[in-house]
C-alpha cells in the first residue's frame, strides 16, 4: 500500500469521527462531558468496551505472540471472566448508590482527603503510560509505513495523532466517546474477520478445514497445569487476570466512566454481563487470528523477524501480512482502519478519564461560574493531551519489549495499591490512618517489584506471573490493617 492511500483512509475515519462528535456534541454541558447525561443505551455501551478494552495492543501483539506463547492467554482471559462478574455484583452497585462522577470519590468517603488523592494519582499514572503504550505501537506502524517516507519525524506522527484525538472529544467527551467507541470496535473486529478469510482462501481452504488445521497445531495449546513454577501455569495466568480485570476495568475510571453513563444499575449491570461473555470469544477470535497467521507463513515460506533470542518479534507479525504481503489492498485497509479504531478507542477514553479524574479529584472546581468550570475542563484536556504526547516519546526510546507484557506488567505495579485500598475499604470497617496512607501506597509496589525481580531466588525457582498484581494488593491491605485504628461508625 502507498503511503498515500493509507493517510488518505487515516484522513477519512477521522473526519467521520468529528462527523460523529458534532452530533454528539450539540447541546452538552460542562456536566455532560463527564456523565453523558446518563442517557447511554447499555447495549451501545457493551459494544463499545470491547474496542476500549482490547486496544491496539491487542489488535497486532495478541495475534504476534501466538508464535512464541501459543494460545495461552486464553488463561487470563477466562481470568478477566471472573474479576467481570466482581465489577457487576460489588462494584458497581457501590458507584451507582454513591452517585459518583468519579469513582476515586468513594476512597475520600469512606478514607479521607489523602487516601483520595491517592488512588487519583495511581490511575493517572497507570492510565497515561498504559495508553501510552498502546499509542506508541500504532505510531509506530504509522510512521514505518505512512510519514517516514515523506521525512516526517516520529515525534511529529505522535503529534498528529493525539491532535486528531483532541478534536473529536474536547467538546462532547465520554457521550462522544461512547459513539465513537462502537465504531471502532466494529472496524476492529471487521479487520480480523477480512483477514482470517483472506487467508483460508490464499490457503484454499474453507473456514471449518482452517479450525480443523489450528486444533491440530501446537499452536493451539492453551492450557498449562504442568510446572506450578512456570511464569505459564494456569492458576497464575487466572489469578492475574482476575485481579488485572478488578483493578484494570472496576477501578480504572475510564471503563466505569463508560459504564456510569448508563441510565440504571441494572442497565449498567446488564451491559457489563454481556460484555465479558463477548469478550471471551472476541479474544478466541484473536488467538485464532495469530495461529492462522503463523500458519499461512508456514505454507507461503514467509520468513518472519525474530529478535536475538530466537523469539518471533510480537508486534510486527500482523503488520507485515497485511502492508508488505501480497494478501491485497482490502486487507491492508481493513488492517489500517482497525488498527487505527482500537489505538483510538483506548486513547480518546483515556484523554476523557483522565481530565474528569484531574478536574473532579485534584481540583473540584464546582464553586466557580458555569463558564470558568469549562475553561478549566478544557485547559486539562489540553495539558493531558500534551502529558500523553510526552510520555508515547519517552517510551519510544526506553521500552523494548512486546507492548501487552508492557501494558500487563505496569498494571500489576500501579494498579495493586488501588486494589488494596478499594479490598480494605469493602472488606474491613476499620479505618487507617489517612495520613499514612499515600507512604504504604508508595512501599507496596517496590516491595512487589523486587519480589517479582527475585522471585526465582527468594522462592526456590518459583516465577511470579500476572498474581504480582495480587501479591501488590495483598501487601497494600496488611499495611492499611496495621494502621488501622476501630472506627465503629465507618460505612461499608
Amino acid at each position: 500500500m502507498s503511503a498515500g492511500l493509507i493517510l488518505s483512509i487515516i484522513g477519512s475515519y477521522f473526519l467521520l469521527l468529528i462527523i460523529i462528535s458534532i452530533f454528539t456534541g450539540k447541546k452538552s454541558t460542562n456536566a455532560t462531558f463527564f456523565t453523558g447525561n446518563r442517557q447511554s443505551p447499555w447495549y451501545l455501551v457493551a459494544f463499545g468496551m470491547i474496542g476500549a478494552s482490547l486496544s491496539g495492543v491487542t489488535f497486532i501483539s495478541i495475534p504476534g505472540g501466538v508464535g512464541n506463547d501459543y494460545m495461552s492467554y486464553i488463561q487470563i482471559v477466562l481470568g478477566y471472566f471472573a474479576g467481570y462478574l466482581v465489577i457487576t455484583f460489588v462494584l458497581l452497585p457501590l458507584y451507582y448508590k454513591l452517585n459518583l462522577i468519579s469513582i476515586y470519590g468513594y476512597l475520600q468517603q469512606r478514607f479521607g482527603h489523602y487516601a483520595w488523592r491517592t488512588g487519583a494519582f495511581y490511575f493517572l499514572i497507570s492510565r497515561l503510560a498504559g495508553s501510552a503504550i498502546r499509542l506508541l505501537l500504532v505510531a509506530n506502524v504509522l510512521h514505518a509505513f505512512v510519514f517516514q517516507s515523506w521525512g516526517i519525524s516520529f515525534e511529529a506522527t505522535v503529534v498528529i495523532s493525539i491532535a486528531l484525538i483532541w478534536v473529536y472529544t474536547f467538546r462532547g467527551g465520554i457521550k462522544t466517546v461512547v459513539w465513537t467507541d462502537t465504531l471502532q470496535t466494529f472496524f476492529m473486529l471487521a479487520a480480523v474477520g477480512l483477514t482470517i478469510a483472506f487467508i483460508c482462501s490464499g490457503m484454499n481452504i474453507s473456514l471449518g478445514e482452517a479450525i480443523h488445521q489450528v486444533s491440530n497445531s501446537p499452536l493451539s495449546t492453551m492450557f498449562y497445569f504442568d510446572d506450578w513454577k512456570a511464569g505459564n501455569y494456569f492458576w497464575k495466568h487466572f489469578t492475574g487476570g482476575m485481579f488485572i480485570t478488578i483493578c484494570m476495568t472496576g477501578l480504572d475510571q475510564d471503563m466505569m466512566q463508560k459504564n456510569l453513563t448508563c441510565r440504571n444499575i441494572r442497565e449498567a449491570q446488564k451491559n457489563m454481563l454481556s460484555f465479558s461473555v463477548t469478550l471471551v470469544f472476541v479474544n478466541l477470535f484473536f488467538l485464532f487470528l495469530g495461529a492462522m497467521l503463523y500458519l499461512f507463513a508456514a505454507h507461503q515460506g514467509i520468513e518472519l523477524p525474530k529478535n536475538a533470542s530466537g523469539d518471533f518479534i510480537a508486534d510486527q507479525v500482523y503488520p507485515i501480512f497485511a502492508l508488505k504481503s501480497d494478501m491485497g489492498i482490502v486487507i491492508g485497509i481493513a488492517f489500517i482502519l482497525g488498527l487505527v479504531a482500537a489505538a483510538y478507542s483506548s486513547a480518546d477514553g483515556t484523554l476523557t478519564a483522565l481530565t474528569t479524574s484531574i478536574y473532579n479529584d485534584f481540583l473540584n472546581p464546582y464553586k466557580y461560574s458555569d463558564i470558568k468550570k469549562t475553561r478549566i475542563r478544557q485547559i486539562i484536556h489540553f495539558l493531558v493531551s500534551i502529558a500523553m504526547l510526552a510520555t508515547v516519546i519517552i517510551f519510544k526510546y526506553t521500552l523494548t519489549s512486546s507492548a501487552i507484557k508492557q501494558v500487563l506488567f505496569i498494571a500489576t505495579l500501579t494498579y495493586g495499591p488501588l486494589l488494596g485500598l478499594f479490598a480494605f475499604g469493602i472488606l474491613s470497617r476499620k479505618k487507617p490512618r489517612d495520613i499514612w496512607i499515600p507512604i504504604i501506597c508508595i512501599i507496596s509496589p517496590i516491595l512487589s517489584f523486587y519480589i517479582s525481580t527475585y522471585s526465582p531466588t527468594l522462592f526456590f525457582g518459583y516465577q511470579i506471573g500476572y498474581e504480582l498484581l495480587a501479591i501488590n494488593g495483598m501487601i497494600t491491605f496488611i499495611g492499611l490493617e496495621v494502621l488501622s485504628i476501630k472506627n465503629n461508625s465507618a460505612q461499608l
